[in-house]
């Protein structure tokens, strides 16, 4: 594989695994009454368009484009355990959705963290710059998910006791 078939490769598997996840953030988005998480994952999911629309365009202009398979990223982000969360109440499935998501947006840090790599080794700084403008909105996005954590759980244990 040379180095421009292994960028491509890359692109790919972001461009999958964004648009797995931006569909797991819609139905994010619809599940509960608590607006202000149901707002950050709406947003996140917009941004997540956005980020698969840029990085399908880089693609493109490196002359591949994204296929319809489903990558190996694209199945293990889409594979939360969302029928593990039938019988809870609401409060601990908006708690549950947070650590989801959360772990899918550290999982895409890391994503973007290796195509940085790659296109810096070889030598393509634009695919690069792409990337770690990425990796900073995933970054900021985990942040906010991680601010929840706290009250969303003391929410979901007094329903609960």
């Amino acid at each position: 594989m040379n180095q421009l078939d292994l960028i491509q490769t890359y692109l790919a598997d972001a461009i999958a695994a964004e648009s797995s996840f931006e569909a797991q953030l819609r139905d994010f988005a619809s599940d509960g009454d608590d607006d202000e998480v149901k707002a950050v994952f709406a947003e996140h999911a917009a941004e997540t368009r956005i980020q698969r629309q840029r990085l399908t365009e880089r693609l493109n202009e490196l002359g591949s484009s994204a296929s319809a398979g489903r990558n190996l990223l694209a199945r293990v982000f889409a594979l939360a355990p969302r029928t593990a969360q039938i019988g809870h109440i609401q409060e601990e499935r908006t708690v549950q959705n947070i650590i989801i998501a959360f772990t899918v947006e550290t999982s895409e840090q890391a994503m973007y963290h290796a195509l940085i790599s790659v296109a810096e080794a070889a030598g393509d700084l634009r695919t690069a710059a792409l990337a770690r403008e990425i990796q900073a909105e995933e970054t900021k996005t985990a942040e906010k998910l991680w601010h929840f954590l706290p009250t969303r759980s003391k929410i979901a244990y007094n329903m609960l006791t």
